[in-house]
């Protein structure tokens, strides 16, 4: 038994409240070194009257660990356990206090879990889990009212779009496509930057509280949320408090006044007279001298930012806010923000833009849930680029999902392209390819995200070419796609197993896959064959009383006994339902 790579310690995402009365335990041993994992628990008050067994199930394994977990509902709400750990012959105990050969008999020498507390639980919004996005770039997306064009708009089938230029879209013409929206079977727009700022992208705030004139008013905004959450749509907003843009108001005093200006010390200052070049002399995002960063620790910044996260879900009845740059935002500020906005409307989705391992953020103080960029990465990988095989990506997914507790994995946003990434289908070449990233996506744990266009086969590599304007004539679209995408969608909304089901990959070979999703009664095994070449292969099967149907697909399965062998087409897929 390899000790050295058995890890465990209460919090983060090896001991947490899944809910109210439930808390996750896990443990991480080397790679099929174990196997039985158990648990003995108790109430450290009550030991003798309580005490419990219970045994651990394998959750995931990546190319060195496993990961085991169970769920145990304390009856006291205190916890105190330890692990008991089988490899052959051998058996250790393993307390906090290191390895043991014989039970350990003190529960105080055991892992503690103090107390659960409803109110430090994370308990993203139940609405996440059934949420489908669509992303929204407005000045790419339609122009409904050309009165508020900025000057020199660039026509809409100019599709080769400069960093700089404008097309026009706005508020109106999502307000007038909303039939197209609500025709995908989408159920939430996530929308980059709507307030004021020089930029087409918007990043650059020059006023926190005006709608842009290129998109619209306060109440136009007000009518378009209205009119979306009339047809069962959520509305999410972009909020970029980490900086401001060069115009905003404070940011201007401090370039007039200098040293003298009241609002010095709303930014971070690094020397005066503020100079733009050769690097800026004040933070900025990145060295972006027109997007000044903020002190977010200062109070009357912080104040100034509270109060506009509160008015935009008070005047406009908003869903939640995407927060930009989230990580390099001091998380005092964070857990302000959460408590400022969950107190308006308790079931707003807090959800933070972090390339990297999101826990620090993730305790349950701060954000509901962040981008699975990771996932993002490994899911290109594979599918797109084919740079991975099928085991390696496997590894990459289960090492995420053991990293965070299993609400957030529920509550994650999961994209396969953005605004400021090359489209997925440039990046695959290759429609079919492209179609198995994306049934992926959407049998994945967390919240997929569409980005406008994919859907009917928009190209573009990096920014600025992935924000060319959307492709609205009927014949310039990939029709097969778009139905592939509305099919997908409604598959999803009617599946509880893909919304809140377990989920596990069951067989990773070569570059041929299996996802097993189970809820409840249903079991679907969705089957993936990411090859050039048809291919035939098998896999252990749960057989229960119903008999097995393919519910969507182009393969073919033969069945016998607890095993099914799969034929798949080239780049071909197919889901089993049992």
């Amino acid at each position: 038994m390899q000790l050295e790579a058995i890890y465990h310690r209460p919090g983060n995402s090896y001991c947490y409240p899944y809910d109210g009365h439930t808390i996750h335990i896990r443990l991480r041993t080397k790679k099929d070194d174990l196997q039985v994992v158990k648990a003995l628990y108790g109430d450290k008050y009550d030991w003798d009257n309580t005490v419990r067994e219970a045994e651990l199930h394998k959750l995931a394994s990546d190319e060195l660990f496993d990961y085991w977990q169970t769920e145990v509902d304390p009856p006291h709400l205190r916890l105190r356990y330890a692990f008991e750990l089988v490899a052959g012959e051998q058996t250790v105990w393993y307390t906090e206090k290191g390895f043991f050969k014989e039970r350990p008999t003190d529960p105080l020498q055991f892992f503690d879990y103090p107390f659960l507390w409803s109110n430090e639980v994370l308990q993203p919004p139940a609405w996440v889990k059934d949420a489908i996005f669509y992303q929204i770039f407005p000045d790419r997306f339609a122009n409904g009212d050309q009165t508020n064009d900025p000057d020199q708009v660039r026509p809409w089938e100019d599709s080769n779009p400069g960093p700089q230029d404008f097309y026009g879209g706005d508020l109106q013409g999502v307000l007038d496509r909303l039939d197209y929206i609500s025709s995908l079977g989408v159920n939430a727009i996530y929308f980059t930057p709507l307030f004021e700022a020089k930029t087409n992208h918007k990043y650059d705030t020059t006023d926190y509280l005006k709608v842009d004139p290129q998109f619209g008013d306060t109440e136009l905004l007000k009518k378009l949320v209205k009119a979306c959450h009339d047809r069962g749509i959520r509305v999410i907003l972009d909020a970029v408090f980490n900086h401001c843009g060069y115009w905003f108001a404070p940011f201007q005093d401090v370039l007039k006044q200098g040293e003298a200006s009241r609002f010095r010390d709303w930014f971070h200052i690094k020397q005066f007279p503020l100079a733009r070049t050769p690097r800026p002399s004040y933070h900025c995002f990145a060295f972006e001298s027109h997007m000044p960063k903020l002190n977010t620790v200062h109070p009357e910044v912080r104040a100034y930012l509270l109060d506009v996260a509160q008015y935009w879900i008070r005047e406009c009845d908003i869903d939640g806010w995407r927060l930009d740059v989230a990580n390099e935002i001091d998380h005092e500020f964070w857990r302000e923000f959460r408590k400022a906005c969950k107190g308006v409307k308790p079931d707003f989705y807090i959800l933070g833009e972090i390339w990297h391992d999101a826990m620090p953020w993730l305790q349950g103080d701060q954000f509901d849930a962040v981008m699975n960029y990771p996932a993002t990465e490994a899911i290109i990988d594979f599918f797109a680029k084919g740079t991975i095989d099928a085991e390696q990506f496997s590894f990459q997914v289960n090492k995420l999902l053991a990293n965070y507790p299993q609400q957030v994995n529920e509550a994650t946003f999961t994209v396969l392209g953005s605004h400021d990434t090359p489209r997925l289908l440039t990046v695959a070449q290759n429609d079919k390819k492209a179609m198995l990233a994306v049934l992926f996506q959407f049998i994945f744990l967390g919240a997929p995200c569409i980005y406008y266009g994919d859907e009917v086969g928009m190209t573009g590599g990096p920014d600025p070419d992935c924000r060319k304007p959307m492709v609205w004539e009927e014949k310039k679209q990939n029709r097969e796609l778009l139905d592939f995408y509305q099919e997908l969608i409604s598959f999803r909304t009617n599946h509880r197993a893909l919304q809140e089901g377990s989920f596990q990959i069951i067989y990773a070979n070569h570059r041929q896959l299996v996802v097993q999703r189970k809820h409840a009664s249903e079991q679907l095994y969705i089957c993936f064959n990411n090859s050039e070449q048809e291919e035939t292969f098998s896999f252990e099967w749960m057989q229960q009383d119903t008999a097995p149907i393919t519910v969507l697909g182009n393969g073919t399965y033969t069945i016998e006994k607890d095993e099914i062998t799969v034929s798949l087409p080239a780049f071909g897929w197919m889901i089993v339902r049992n």
